[in-house]
């Protein structure tokens, strides 16, 4: 069985920066680190091979230095890891960037011989976009069943999955499906692991970071990247604060008095 993880680097700063002629984020001279959601994919699909068998197979688009992400994980206990990178690219929205990802997974499926029998595993969504669309449209790609929001995973006899997936509020339900299955992870689900100094060790002697550009997938140039983007960002900007902290005084039953009045006029309640 082979256990498909989708991973991110995104920057590691709590408020972005963002270039006023390009739209884009400034990634130049902020530190990167793994999307948080991502880890937590990471190390269920960890879990999935100590518990199940198989082997962990970790995937990442971006430029070459998102190698040291990939480096992390293998320190985790993935197997192997491959970072998808071309110029070709750039610049690719959701569908391109699910596009681009299929077409590594298909090729990697190809060449083991798997057929159905896989698992690819998404953090719900990326915190420098937030838009949770990769992985839902990464399972349309592959023609494969999705599953969202997962709390719990359970695989039995038969290939058959069963999860515990998030709903509303305070809801829960339980799905079950059969391999091949795509689930995107809550970090609820658990708490991933640190690697140890063996790991760390072996993550950079022993192990490999393998590259492919759109030749090595096969890639219409045409259908990745920019190209193959089908949105266009207008502006992207950091919302300002309309209004200035308010600070209430007096008894308890006065500030709470007012604190109703404010919340009341700005239609929170």
């Amino acid at each position: 069985m082979k256990v498909f993880v989708c991973i991110k680097q995104v920057p590691g700063v709590s408020e972005v920066k963002i270039d006023p002629k390009t739209n884009t984020l400034v990634r130049e001279g902020i530190p990167s680190i793994i999307n948080p959601h991502d880890k937590h994919a990471v190390e269920l699909g960890i879990s999935i091979k100590e518990k199940y068998g198989g082997d962990v197979i970790a995937l990442s688009m971006g430029p070459p230095q998102a190698e040291k992400a990939l480096r992390e994980v293998l320190s985790m206990g993935v197997d192997k890891a491959y970072l998808l990178t071309d110029r070709a690219f750039a610049g690719a929205d959701t569908l391109a960037t699910s596009h681009t990802l299929a077409l590594a997974i298909k090729k990697l499926l190809k060449e083991t011989n798997v057929e159905n029998k896989y698992i690819v595993i998404c953090g719900t969504q990326a915190v420098d976009g937030d838009t949770a669309q990769v992985g839902p449209e990464l399972a349309e790609e592959l023609k494969i069943p999705q599953i969202t929001y997962v709390l719990k995973f359970q695989l039995e006899k038969n290939d058959k999955v069963i999860v515990e997936r998030a709903f509303q509020a305070e809801e829960v339900v339980e799905i079950e499906t059969k391999l091949p299955v795509l689930i995107s992870v809550v970090k609820e689900i658990n708490d991933p692991r640190i690697p140890g100094v063996q790991g760390i060790v072996n993550a950079y002697q022993k192990k490999e970071v393998i590259y492919l550009n759109a030749d090595d997938i096969g890639a219409d140039k045409s259908d990745v990247g920019l190209n193959g983007s089908m949105t266009e960002v207008w502006k992207i900007f950091i919302p300002k604060k309309k209004v200035d902290h308010i600070v209430l005084t007096g008894t308890i039953e006065e500030m709470v008095r007012e604190l109703c009045i404010n919340l009341h006029d700005d239609k929170v309640i």
